[in-house]
């Protein structure tokens, strides 16, 4: 079983600040790409950033146009965690935010995409 638990979602004024964290857990053999994807209501989920494995905690990062300069993801290879810390937020930005994993089981398993169930993100006018 393999699972992404979300959190650091939650109420804020326009301007300010949240920090979200995804830890996969579980029978994980590799992990490589996780990012972060957001919903808002009557809307498609959109990709907000995402992070390739490499050397160390870096990778190859993407970032969706709306969030550049503001949002930074990065990730903790050694703890199976990746991080978006959001700055300046505005009201546009309330969603709820997914996390999502490229995963393998074992050696010989394929590349699954796992999800996380999302956290609740609300910025105040």
């Amino acid at each position: 079983q393999v699972q992404l638990v979300e959190s650091g979602g939650g109420l804020v004024q326009a301007g300010g600040s949240l920090r979200l964290s995804c830890v996969a857990s579980g029978s994980i053999f590799s992990i490589n790409s996780m990012g972060w994807y957001r919903q808002a209501p009557g809307k498609q989920r959109e990709l907000v950033a995402t992070i390739t494995s490499g050397g160390g905690s870096g990778g190859i990062i993407n970032y969706a146009n709306s969030v550049k300069g503001r949002f930074t993801i990065s990730r903790d290879n050694a703890k199976n965690t990746v991080y978006l810390q959001m700055n300046s937020l505005e009201p546009e930005d309330s969603a709820v935010y997914y996390c999502k994993a490229e995963m393998k089981t074992s050696r010989l398993s394929y590349l699954y995409v796992y999800w996380g169930q999302g956290t609740q993100v609300t910025v105040s006018s």
